[in-house]
């Protein structure tokens, strides 16, 4: 078991002498509680087993960036292993993103209360604009934004041409736009 600062100090070693050792026993620690924590976000065991390897492969390449006066260990850590699964779901075609979900993605990462306040009113007013949209626009904003697809996935997906999903996303976006732009007034 590492303290918090035992991990820190492990990850600077790394950063300023790339320690082998020092990742090793980083490796050792973290290796097991990240799979867990992905398993526990959905992922099939082998699936995690691959985004933890990757993530503490990325840990080792980003060891320079750490920060302890920004964050733990850990939140850094397992900040990485969630940004790389998110790319493997993305790479593997399935929404990263669920969008009911949104603000446990785009909160603030550095705990600003008044960050969070903001984040949660644009969270609650952004919903309630897109429940404003057409079913047909919504589904077309929702596979390029959240399921980041392409406008030419789209059209193939939804057996649509490629001139009306793109229209129907600039609709979308121009009532979205329109609407924020009556809030601000």
């Amino acid at each position: 078991m590492l303290s918090a600062d035992e991990a820190a100090d492990l990850i600077e070693a790394i950063a300023t002498r790339q320690d082998r050792a020092a990742f090793a026993r980083l490796f050792q620690h973290f290796a097991p509680r990240v799979k867990a924590f992905i398993v526990r976000g959905g992922a099939d065991p082998e699936a995690a087993q691959e985004v933890a390897q990757e993530a503490l492969i990325m840990v080792w390449r980003k060891a320079a960036s750490f920060d302890r006066t920004k964050a733990s260990a850990a939140t850094w850590v397992f900040t990485i292993a969630r940004n790389k699964r998110i790319d493997h779901l993305r790479r593997n075609n399935r929404p990263a993103i669920d969008t009911d979900d949104w603000l446990t993605v785009f909160a603030p990462e550095d705990g600003d209360a008044d960050k969070s306040v903001l984040a949660g009113q644009t969270y609650t007013r952004v919903k309630a604009l897109l429940g404003g949209l057409s079913a047909d626009q919504l589904v077309v904003i929702e596979k390029a934004f959240f399921e980041d697809k392409t406008h030419t996935a789209i059209a193939e997906e939804l057996k649509l041409p490629l001139g009306t999903v793109k229209s129907r996303i600039r609709l979308a976006l121009g009532r979205l736009r329109e609407a924020l732009e009556r809030d601000e007034s």
